[in-house]
């Protein structure tokens, strides 16, 4: 309805400010849209003065200075400078905002970058905005007032890489450098799991430079090396922000070779089924953790359980035992997920 009625007004020679009603919009207005629509319109938008004479002889000649002075100055804000882009751009051409890392902590610029975004899409213009971050994140930063346009992005969730994939990605930059990898010490630092392609890989490719055959050796050493930091990284960013009782769930998992079975994880916790099926909930939904088969869970983060088993478990005299709740960690969920505003968003049914 609004589109309907700006295009109604325009028609008819009005000039329209489009905004979004936030804190702050009063000011924009004032010191972006409004000078630059008086600058365009207004008879006395820039005004000439002369700052000075200057006369030259023999033979009468001479000159003034002039200075040109706008009296409506523009304070250019987010939305206006990625207009001027736009209309900058020769048909055909766009811009894409890629946004990465997203937390709630940005909520207040997200809301201003995808207001703009918003009404660059009601204009028609080529703008695309994408945008990555931790599931746990993504989901905290949806809840800010504001978010409503964005809520109805696209959402990908990046699962692992294939592992046919993973050795290609491994494989053949090392090739292309002129160095080899065997296939044993290929297998070992293919793990599967995007975060650690490039990682291991650069671990083990420098753990002996002066050799020509990434070996066996070295690949242990990449993933040693890579490990470690993926459990600063990635591990305890997971653990941040789940509960105490959720962290002492996954740690009573970290007992078992394989997956867990809830009912033991609950004797180790001293809690009923009920309880223990609650806590595997909110785990499956924070992607720690995922079914494999019956009353059966598993960890979804590599090497996940030996990092619990190296952090906490040295804490627990007995696995029967219930077990401390872990400290705080920071940050959150592993797997990263996409938000994609495509271009039929721009073609919902007008307000």
């Amino acid at each position: 309805m609004l589109n309907a009625l700006e295009d109604a007004a325009r028609q008819r020679g009005w000039l329209v400010i489009s905004q979004t009603a936030r804190r702050g919009v009063a000011d924009e207005i004032r010191d972006t849209q409004l000078p630059a629509l008086l600058g365009a319109y207004a008879d006395d938008a820039i005004e000439n003065h002369v700052t000075g004479a200057n006369v030259s002889l023999p033979g009468i000649g001479g000159g003034m200075t002039r200075t040109r002075t706008e009296n409506y100055p523009v304070t250019p804000s987010f939305r206006f400078y990625l207009e001027k882009l736009t209309d900058a751009l020769s048909p055909g051409l766009g811009v894409v905002l890629s946004l990465d890392e997203l937390h709630p902590g940005a909520g207040q610029d997200l809301e201003r970058i995808t207001q703009a975004v918003q009404h660059a899409f009601r204009e028609d213009r080529q703008v695309a905005l994408v945008a990555a971050g931790l599931p746990l994140a993504v989901d905290d930063l949806l809840t800010v007032p504001g978010m409503t346009f964005i809520r109805r992005a696209e959402r990908f969730s990046m699962k692992d890489v294939p592992l046919p994939d993973v050795r290609y990605a491994i494989q053949i930059p090392i090739e292309q450098a002129g160095r080899r990898i065997t296939p044993e010490a290929l297998e070992v630092l293919a793990e599967g799991y995007s975060f650690l392609v490039q990682l291991v890989g650069y671990h083990a490719w420098n753990s002996n430079r002066e050799h020509d055959v990434i070996s066996l050796a070295d690949a242990h050493v990449g993933v040693d090396k890579a490990v470690a930091r993926l459990g600063r990284l990635v591990h305890e960013a997971a653990l941040k922000d789940i509960s105490d009782v959720d962290r002492a769930f996954v740690t009573a998992m970290a007992v078992d070779e394989g997956p867990s079975r809830i009912s033991d994880v609950a004797t180790r916790l001293g809690t009923d089924g009920n309880n223990a099926n609650q806590y595997r909930r909110r785990l499956i939904e924070a992607e720690l953790i995922e079914p494999a088969g019956h009353g059966l869970v598993q960890f979804t983060l590599p090497h996940l359980r030996d990092h619990l088993r190296s952090r906490y478990l040295p804490l627990v005299d007995d696995a029967s035992e219930d077990l401390p709740a872990p400290p705080r960690l920071s940050g959150a969920g592993h797997q990263r997920q996409a938000i994609v505003v495509p271009r039929h968003e721009r073609d919902r049914p007008r307000r």
